[in-house]
């Protein structure tokens, strides 16, 4: 059985991160995965890139502009929709003909047009979609936040300035209706809460819809000594350590200011000695914002370290006003961290309410401040860590969900 998988990068962004451990997952099951992407930053020889800088400058550009003119110029939610209206030429390259199977994940910023997904449809070739946003089932956004206008008909879109009827995201769900109406798409939600959208919008109402979450490897993301860790990264080995990280830690969405007004309510309810952590771009800036003891340790791409870091501290806390399921509660939950987190998107199907970690109610800053100081003060004796990556092992292990996409890939290629 051959697959290949269709992503904008090999390395940047949560996409990108999962599509990489379903390959390595499949690949321990024998399955043979080809990935196509449109930025390759790694080595790996079954992972082919598109095209030269110029083409692909000149793809993601041209959708910028057209979002931009379209939005009266304004740079606001530049980035939080996409339209496809450019992209590279997959279906005449051998790796598709090859494949028996073709598996898109994450395709936007002039990756793959709506035009090339209606010829890949049509090609005939069976197609699984995991969705890591909620494009795929709208007209223009990733992350449609309150509105349910994709349920019938996607227009006035809340993220375009003008309010009208026929703007650019009914142009584009209209466009999408017409290129799945084409043929059978089996979708595939890495969170319930993604899987019922998806069978919620009147684009894949039709097409078969179904829920299978993102892998980890266990082996990998495991419980190694806190001390060892905590000197590697010079942090204190008497307090209690909170971290907080993104790959942009000053992005809003992440939720940093509910972060800083938890720190603000944490500290005038417990007497613990605590400090932050954080990781990611930025978050030098936020050492004066936050009132607690502040270690910012930059970027970390490289997983051996984010796995140390993990073991260096006592909860990682993620305040994400949109999310689907990420990967850094997972990767925080399998070495062992309870984790706190909003009431919001996949989080809850990760982090089980007061048996391994804290779903907070959302935007409540105050109960995000009760969320970290439940777990700081109930993880003594190391319950909620072992749960943590009990649920981890039970439900994302690499085994398991490599098995679910097979049973998946023969269903429909015996169909």
């Amino acid at each position: 059985m051959n697959i290949l998988f269709l992503n904008t990068s090999d390395y940047l962004g949560g996409a990108a991160i999962a599509a990489r451990r379903l390959s390595n997952a499949l690949n321990k099951e024998h399955v043979k995965v080809v990935t196509i992407v449109r930025d390759k930053k790694g080595t790996n020889f079954d992972i082919i890139a598109t095209h030269q800088s110029p083409i692909l400058a000149y793809n993601f550009l041209s959708e910028r502009i057209k979002i931009w003119v379209s939005n009266l110029f304004t740079k606001k939610n530049l980035f939080a929709v996409s339209i496809a209206n450019r992209g590279s030429s997959i279906v005449n390259q051998p790796e598709f003909k090859n494949a028996d199977i073709i598996h898109l994940h994450w395709i936007n910023q002039g990756f793959l047009s709506l035009k090339e997904i209606g010829k890949i449809i049509e090609s005939g070739k069976p197609i699984v979609w995991t969705m890591h946003d909620m494009w795929p089932i709208t007209g223009i956004c990733h992350h449609a936040r309150s509105c349910i206008k994709y349920t019938e008909q996607c227009e006035n879109c809340p993220f375009l300035v003008r309010n009208k009827s026929k703007d650019l995201s009914f142009q584009v769900f209209e466009k999408k209706k017409e290129i799945y109406s084409k043929g059978k798409i089996n979708f595939v939600g890495c969170s319930n809460w993604l899987t019922q959208k998806a069978k919620n919008s009147n684009l894949t109402i039709e097409q078969n819809i179904i829920n299978i979450p993102n892998p980890i490897d266990t082996e990998k993301f495991q419980p190694i000594n806190t001390e060892k860790c905590r000197k590697h990264f010079g942090l204190p080995i008497g307090h209690k350590l909170i971290l907080f990280g993104a790959a942009k830690t000053t992005n809003e969405r992440k939720g940093i200011q509910y972060f800083i007004n938890a720190c603000l309510e944490l500290i005038q309810t417990t007497t613990t000695p605590v400090s932050v952590v954080l990781y990611g771009k930025d978050s030098e800036q936020l050492r004066e914002a936050l009132p607690l003891p502040t270690y910012p340790l930059g970027y970390i791409s490289d997983e051996s370290e984010l796995i140390m870091l993990y073991n260096a501290v006592d909860t990682f806390v993620l305040p994400s006003l949109e999310e689907n399921l990420p990967n850094s509660i997972m990767e925080a939950m399998s070495c062992g961290t309870p984790c706190v987190g909003f009431d919001i998107g996949g989080i809850p199907e990760l982090i089980d309410h007061l048996h391994n970690g804290y779903i907070a109610q959302y935007k409540s800053s105050t109960d995000l401040a009760q969320g970290i100081r439940w777990v700081i003060e109930n993880n003594i004796d190391q319950g909620l860590s072992q749960q943590a990556r009990r649920k981890v092992i039970n439900t994302f292990s690499e085994n398991l969900i490599a098995q679910k996409y097979i049973s998946l890939y023969n269903q429909i290629i015996d169909k």
